[in-house]
């Protein structure tokens, strides 16, 4: 099923997790993270622009807003929590990876923040559990 900000979430995600590794990031980076075309890139890019989640210069650096960051932030945390959650549970880690970007654009906050204090309750039980075993 496709939700009507995925593709929105998963670019901000995205420009995200490249500026951590990168000075700077332009639509071509984009592109080649991604897969997509560099049409389609653009085409997402301009999208992102009008909305006012990035900005981009004029040698095409990109740069996320207050807001664009917030969004790619809130995913990129999903994300994460649920990819880690899904490997906890057995699933292996790229299937893992695969249904988290899935999960993470349709999931409620009130059951991702259950699912996360759950994660953090089970973390400390196994740490627990661990020591005991020593």
């Amino acid at each position: 099923m496709y939700h009507k900000g995925e593709s929105v979430e998963d670019y901000l995600e995205t420009i995200l997790i490249l500026t951590r590794s990168m000075p700077a990031v332009r639509s071509i980076d984009v592109a080649h993270e991604t897969g997509y075309t560099k049409p389609s890139v653009s085409v997402a890019m301009k999208n992102l622009r009008q909305k006012e989640y990035i900005v981009m210069d004029e040698e095409g650096y990109i740069r996320l807003t207050e807001t664009g960051r917030a969004i790619a932030e809130k995913t990129y945390e999903r994300h994460i929590v649920l990819s880690k959650l899904l490997v906890s549970l057995g699933v292996p880690e790229e299937t893992a990876s695969a249904d988290a970007c899935k999960i993470e654009h349709v999931i409620s906050d009130a059951t991702f923040d259950a699912l996360k204090q759950h994660g953090k309750r089970y973390a400390s039980i196994s740490k627990e559990e661990k020591e005991n075993e020593i």
